[in-house]
């Protein structure tokens, strides 16, 4: 028996996916228009690109990643993990992490099918199309394949030593003695 605490993010988790896919090889049949097909495909990949990396991770694994610039201006990768307690065993379901593990996989797995494939039998016009699927995909797969094994730091510790910083720098900062 399927129990989902969140019905819709595990909806939304597979359906701009699946839908990206789906609209790539039925486009031909579908529509004349190679333009509209592309634009919707983008489209569909940018959607579950946003959904994926922004609420569906955080909500069904606990997972999130993000990129952040310093003051010096260097760009920083952010990997968290929710924090294993009690209460987020509550709020994560087994089934959710499931369909969220086999959607991340298995869709870049196809588009990096659909690379060869456009490749091989020389429809370079798709080739743009797919390349943004691997991209866009496999950027949520990396990101969250960093998560769940790099990311040590908790949600928790992350805002409090973001906090402290913030704090310290308040405290210390250039106009602060002046």
């Amino acid at each position: 028996r399927f129990s989902s605490r969140h019905p819709v993010a595990s909806f939304f988790h597979l359906f701009f996916r699946v839908s990206a896919i789906l609209v790539y090889l039925l486009c031909e049949l579908l529509s004349s228009s190679f333009i509209a097909c592309m634009v919707t495909i983008i489209l569909l990949l940018s959607c579950d690109f946003w959904t994926v990396k922004n609420i569906t991770g955080r909500l069904m694994v606990g997972l999130r990643w993000w990129n952040q610039v310093d003051d010096d201006g260097k760009s920083q990768w952010v990997f968290e993990a929710r924090k294993p307690s009690t209460q987020a065993k509550k709020v994560l379901s087994e089934a959710e992490s499931r369909i969220f593990w086999l959607g991340l996989i298995a869709c870049p797995i196809m588009w990096v099918i659909f690379a060869f494939s456009t490749l091989f039998s020389f429809k370079i016009k798709w080739l743009a199309v797919v390349i943004m699927g691997v991209v866009l995909q496999g950027a949520n797969l990396y990101g969250y394949v960093k998560c769940k094994v790099g990311g040590k730091k908790t949600l928790t510790s992350m805002a409090t030593s973001y906090l402290g910083q913030q704090f310290l720098r308040q405290q210390t900062g250039p106009d602060r003695f002046q």
